[in-house]
């Protein structure tokens, strides 16, 4: 399928690895030219930028002048198409809510959400010159599925889910669309790395990786496919957003959990 994607320019934010990095390989792929923004990059985006097809900004998006930033380095392409809003952090609570603080709940707050607003902000009006436009967010299956154990990551996922279904109403009309994607857990660093969440689980519990792996799928109600997510496999999804062959798709929002969430 030729989801006409050719010749397009995308912003792409938490792009260096993960999911986000994913996402820029395949709009790559698609002839998309894309902003990737990440706050250190990696050895693999700075590959994407060979290909003359990437500019890798350096930003810290928990800064609120950053998102305007990012987004003007789409005027070297000449104008923005999409934007995809994938920055974000998840730190387990392992000691309940009672020990999270005020400051680690505006942490959370300014990377998991401000800094998409903003970006989004700073967007629109760029895609309002195109005539149309497409923002993908992602959100997660927390959203909706709320944990004590990610309890600030989960309230900031619901309110990113609540912004892009107002968005979509004001700017629908303007045929700027605007969805989200909410996975489960993903084969990324953020849950199989060094520092994840298997891995805090496995140090707080005093068991191995794999024990903790096979706890985080277990207390996360069981994927039926028995596996974690690819990253790839939610840059597809976010891949067809984005194109017009899902030009009436907007204001919704789309599960990529494996299974895990059981209810209609």
């Amino acid at each position: 399928m030729d989801l006409e994607l050719a010749g397009k320019v995308a912003v792409v934010t938490g792009a260096s690895k993960g999911i986000g990095l994913a996402i820029v390989q395949s709009l790559v792929d698609e002839g998309v030219s894309v902003v990737a923004g990440s706050r250190s990059g990696s050895a693999e985006l700075d590959r994407l930028v060979g290909t003359g097809a990437v500019v890798s900004a350096r930003v810290d998006l928990s800064l609120p002048e950053a998102p305007a930033q990012l987004v003007a380095h789409a005027e070297q392409f000449g104008g923005l198409d999409i934007l995809v809003n994938n920055v974000g952090a998840v730190i387990p609570r392992t000691e309940g809510f009672l020990a999270v603080s005020d400051d680690e709940w505006l942490s959370s707050i300014n990377l998991g959400l401000m800094a998409a607003l903003r970006t989004t902000r700073a967007a629109i009006p760029a895609l309002l010159d195109r005539g149309r436009g497409s923002v993908v967010t992602i959100a997660s299956v927390n959203a909706f599925l709320p944990d004590p154990g990610v309890i600030d990551y989960s309230a900031t996922k619901a309110a990113l889910w609540n912004v892009s279904k107002s968005l979509s109403k004001e700017f629908g009309p303007r045929n700027i669309r605007f969805n989200t994607v909410s996975p489960g857990p993903v084969a990324t660093d953020l849950w199989l790395g060094d520092s994840g969440v298997a891995a805090t689980i496995a140090e707080k519990l005093g068991v191995d990786f794999e024990t903790a792996k096979a706890r985080v799928v277990a207390e996360q109600g069981g994927f039926t496919t028995g596996r974690f997510t690819e990253p790839h496999e939610v840059a597809d999804l976010v891949l067809l957003l984005a194109s017009t062959r899902a030009g009436n798709v907007n204001g919704s929002g789309f599960l990529i959990d494996g299974g895990l969430v059981k209810t209609l």
